[in-house]
Order: structure tokens, then C-alpha cells, then sequence
């Protein structure tokens, strides 16, 4: 059965359509560039002026990437906090779509009060309804910085293909799906020392509970998706869906 967090009446909204345009979030260490805005911004732009132009309810929703690995290290190489790189680079992007006419009607980033509120607000209630699983695993640990290794913290060659680069939750060359431990000679991220592993305890979605559902709903009743996207799905599907991971050891994220 699919998830649903939220309940709604729409017995009197019959004949109400709106469309929601969401584009993917660019991360907040850097400036966009041409293939930002080629490959996502811009078509996504046209789409909308083109639904408005029809007179239809369209909203376009985007914002700044404010968490994960590359704000950090950022950060670290620069002798700086995480919110002074993003509060910097946040400015630059929302800017920079400005200027280049890109016409959201929200653009708003992951570090302000409303995500964080949305994000524990759903974490809450899906651990109120017991959907997550809590699990104790081993994780890497980076001795010589006395911290845990979240995946994205980790690179190390691929058990599938043999890429050298891959991160600890997924091999950007195959798109296979991984975990850390599956890793071949891993590298810590932060201090490029081999890391040790210990336990730890975290929140997973069990997403093997829901494979029947996303197999029916993805592969049966999304074919029109394009082959890229459809297929990447497919073979995680195919390969098994595993519990994922929604707690890191990490100061810099959304408290849950």
C-alpha cells in the first residue's frame, strides 16, 4: 500500500487543476553554470510560461541544496562554517536565475524554517504510524576526524562495474545502488585515510516492504516516463530494493 501522510478532502475541489513544477535542487557550493540551466531550468521555464500562456494554474517550486557532503567539505577546505558557504552561494543562485529570467514562483532553500519543519513533520509521522524500522548496523568511522562517515563521505571502487570512484550509496558510472560496506578499498572523503568500522543506530524506510507496490505503480503505470528515467528505475527494482537510510550522524542536516 503507498504511504500517505497527509489526509485531504477534495469532495468539494472536483474542478480544481493545478500543475506543480518541481526542478532539481542545485547544490549551494558553487554557481550555476550553462548545463544547469540547459539541461533543467530552462526547459522547465518554457513548460510553465507556455501552461500560463493558456491560462492554467501552474506553479514552478525550486531552491538551493543546502545540505549534503559538498556544502562540507566546501566548508572545511575553506576554514569556513556550513551556513557561510550556502548563505553566500544561495545569493549567487537565486541571483543568477533572476537575471537569466527563470521565472519561479518559490525559490526558497533547504535551510530555511519551513523545510526543516515540513521534513521533521513528515520523519514524525512516519515514525508515529511505524513505517520506519530502527536497525543497528556497522558504519564506517573516520578515526583521525573521531566521526561517522555518512555514504556520500565515503568513495571507493565499485563491486559492479570496477569504477574507482564510486560513493557509498551509489556508483555514478552503473547507477547500481550501494551501500557502504560494499565498497572496495573505501576512502574517507574528509581526512583520505582508510576508514574502521563501528557500530551505530539509525532510522531505515523499509523499502523492500513496498516492492510489489513500486514495481506495479512504476513499471506498469508509468511507461510513458523517458527511457533514462524509467530504466534507472527498473533495475534498482530488479536488483532488489534494501531499507534506506533516513538519519545520518551529522551536526549539519535537519534535526529529526
Amino acid at each position: 500500500m503507498p504511504l500517505k501522510f497527509f489526509e485531504l478532502n477534495f469532495s468539494e475541489m472536483t474542478d480544481f487543476k493545478r500543475t506543480l513544477i518541481t526542478t532539481a535542487l542545485p547544490y549551494a557550493n558553487g554557481p550555476i553554470h550553462i548545463g544547469h540551466l540547459a539541461g533543467v531550468y530552462v526547459p522547465a521555464d518554457i513548460y510553465v510560461r507556455y501552461l500560463r500562456l493558456k491560462n492554467e494554474d501552474v506553479i514552478m517550486i525550486g531552491g538551493s541544496d543546502e545540505h549534503g557532503v559538498p556544502i562540507t567539505l566546501k566548508a572545511k577546505n575553506e576554514g569556513i562554517t556550513p551556513q557561510d558557504v550556502v548563505d553566500k552561494f544561495h545569493k549567487i543562485i537565486k541571483e543568477s536565475f533572476q537575471k537569466f529570467g527563470i521565472s519561479f514562483d518559490v525559490y526558497s532553500r533547504t535551510s530555511a524554517k519551513i523545510h526543516h519543519e515540513t521534513a521533521s513533520e513528515i520523519f514524525r509521522k512516519l515514525y508515529d504510524t511505524g513505517k520506519l524500522i530502527e536497525k543497528t548496523t556497522e558504519q564506517y568511522f573516520d578515526e583521525a576526524n573521531n566521526q561517522f562517515l555518512a555514504d556520500r563521505y565515503i568513495t571507493g571502487t565499485c563491486p559492479k562495474c570496477g569504477f574507482e570512484k564510486a560513493y557509498g550509496d551509489q556508483c555514478e558510472s552503473c547507477g547500481t545502488a550501494l551501500s557502504p560496506t560494499e565498497l572496495i578499498n573505501p576512502v574517507s572523503m574528509i581526512s583520505g585515510n582508510q576508514p574502521v568500522l563501528k557500530e551505530t543506530k539509525h532510522w531505515y524506510m523499509p523499502l523492500d516492504q513496498y516492492e510489489p507496490w513500486l514495481r506495479e505503480w512504476i513499471l506498469e503505470g508509468h511507461k510513458e516516463w523517458k527511457p533514462n528515467v524509467y530504466g534507472q528505475c527498473k533495475s534498482w527494482i530488479d536488483s532488489g530494493l534494501l531499507p534506506r537510510a533516513v538519519t545520518r550522524d551529522l551536526d549539519w542536516g535537519v534535526p529529526v
